[in-house]
């Protein structure tokens, strides 16, 4: 039988058409699935170091907590209090003794033994005269004694009840350090994370690779996550569509959402913070010292304009140190109204010489860069001429944050730090005994409805002494890639739980 040399040929062609179609085809899939176990995430700031027990930029956390350092307690991103390295507590009726029960073998990244004796240590190093700890004041200075009856047991005792004390044991000021590595954290940090430090890139990117030691491997998705810092809106958007980035939890370039909604390749969220955006005044300098003063800044402020012309209208009116999504929320928009006239008047009245230069210090985000020339602008019309001074992160934390300026603005992320306002050397300089005096009625109350009460008194009271002009509470937006899941969308604290994050 002789057979046909063109159909041979063909379908020898044919055959070896097949192979190398399959052959790529096992490459390229062979290629997805080595990408579906990596994130590349956006930020907009790059944190000035990695231990979030000693620096208050909230970027650490963003990073770090809850992938590398771990607390007794969790908040998820519905704002519940869950266990983590306590995996059970109990509180006695008066509110002041909290006896966690913590987990067994588990053990930090360098093979260092988790117990009793490593949370002592580090809520006594947060408690310490030298500690730069931001909730040292709020939180730790009113733990009166540690106990460690034995290695799986913690028993903190306080001075005062605290309601939100299983809150606070989950935010990243009090992650659990190890002596043997804690004095390195801020430049290799070592947890019990389902993540350990890998690398950072200064001026670029962290990486965290996946543990293999941690207690439950099986549910981290991601081998490796990079950070990468991208301050500029346009640069954010830019690493989105080239696809260097994954996903910005934070996403700070509002104006390109429609085209992100518009594009099937991405999935956006918009959710709630618990940030307060605020033009800060140094309640020291004159002629801030004044209330009159501080009210006409107030005034002279129109909020729906700043929320729209900066914010593409995400975000919500403030008008006191609380988010609307806390409990126990007063909303005191009304009590100062945008009324330039009136500014000009309260300025009159507390003898200011107009025009009044002043200097406005602006740190990266675009809130602030592009809110600084809003505020402006709005400034100008009663008589302040508002200097925009362009910093760095580290700059503001080492100037303005240490108290050296006069107006700045900037976004307060952290939940519930009303405290701060009890902090006679926080960096705005407010000092009230009325205030201090709510805010130790509050701290001493067990009484919920008197604590409700005394939440809205204290708002009221800063509020009244124009302390600072109140803004606004952003919305968070989150872009990613179609199949990216997990990724908050929401932020009750600034953190990226990647333990969470994978590819579907």
């Amino acid at each position: 039988m002789q057979l046909d040399r063109r159909l041979l040929t063909g379908s020898l062609a044919a055959t070896l058409i097949w192979a190398l179609a399959s052959t790529l085809a096992v490459s390229s899939t062979a290629l997805a699935q080595a990408r579906k176990n990596t994130a590349v995430i956006g930020m907009i700031l790059e944190p000035p170091a990695l231990d979030p027990t000693t620096a208050p930029a909230v970027a650490i956390g963003e990073i770090v907590h809850y992938n590398v350092l771990e607390g007794l307690t969790k908040i998820n991103v519905d704002g519940s209090v869950t266990p983590l390295l306590a995996e059970s507590w109990s509180m006695d009726p008066d509110g002041k003794l909290f006896k966690f029960n913590l987990r067994k073998g588990v053990k930090f990244h360098d093979g260092s033994v988790f117990d009793s004796a490593a949370v002592k240590f580090s809520f006594e190093r947060a408690k310490d005269e030298k500690s730069t700890n931001k909730a040292k004041k709020s939180v730790f200075d009113n733990i009166s004694r540690i106990d460690t009856p034995d290695a799986n047991t913690v028993i903190l005792v306080l001075n005062n009840p605290d309601g939100n004390f299983l809150f606070r044991m989950g935010e990243n000021t009090a992650v659990i350090l190890h002596p043997n590595s804690a004095s390195t954290t801020a430049s290799k940090p070592i947890g019990t994370g389902p993540f350990k430090f890998e690398s950072w890139a200064k001026g670029s990117a962290v990486t965290l690779s996946k543990w293999d030691g941690f207690r439950n491997p099986a549910a981290i998705k991601l081998n490796k996550v990079t950070f990468r810092f991208i301050n500029d809106s346009a640069a954010q958007v830019a690493a989105l569509l080239a696809g260097d980035i994954d996903g910005m939890p934070r996403f700070g370039a509002f104006q390109s959402l429609k085209q992100f909604r518009s594009d099937n390749r991405f999935s956006v969220e918009v959710g709630s913070t618990a940030g307060k955006g605020i033009m800060t005044i140094n309640n020291r300098k004159k002629p801030f010292d004044d209330v009159r003063v501080r009210r006409a800044l107030m005034h002279a402020i129109d909020r729906k304009a700043f929320i729209d012309g900066v914010l593409e209208g995400l975000a919500k009116p403030i008008g006191s140190h609380m988010a609307p999504t806390d409990a126990g929320y007063v909303d005191l928009t009304g009590q100062y109204a945008y009324d330039p006239e009136k500014a000009k008047a309260l300025l009159k009245e507390a003898g200011v010489v107009t025009p009044l230069n002043v200097t406005l210090t602006l740190p990266p985000p675009p809130y602030a860069r592009k809110g600084g020339e809003v505020v402006a602008a709005q400034l100008a019309k009663v008589g302040i001429i508002a200097k925009l001074e362009n910093v760095e992160w580290a700059q503001w934390l080492g100037g303005t944050f240490k108290g050296n300026f006069d107006l700045t603005i900037i976004n307060h992320a952290e939940p519930l730090d009303y405290m701060v306002y009890a902090d006679k050397n926080y960096y705005f300089g407010y000092d009230s005994k009325a205030f201090q005096d709510l805010a130790a009625k509050h701290a001493a109350s067990t009484n919920a409805k008197e604590r409700t009460k005394l939440f809205g008194d204290m708002q009221r009271q800063i509020t009244n002494d124009a302390v600072n002009a109140f803004i606004f509470n952003p919305a968070q937006v989150a872009v990613g890639k179609k199949g990216l899941k997990g990724m908050w969308a929401s932020s009750p604290i600034f953190a990226n739980d990647m333990s969470a994050v994978s590819w579907q």
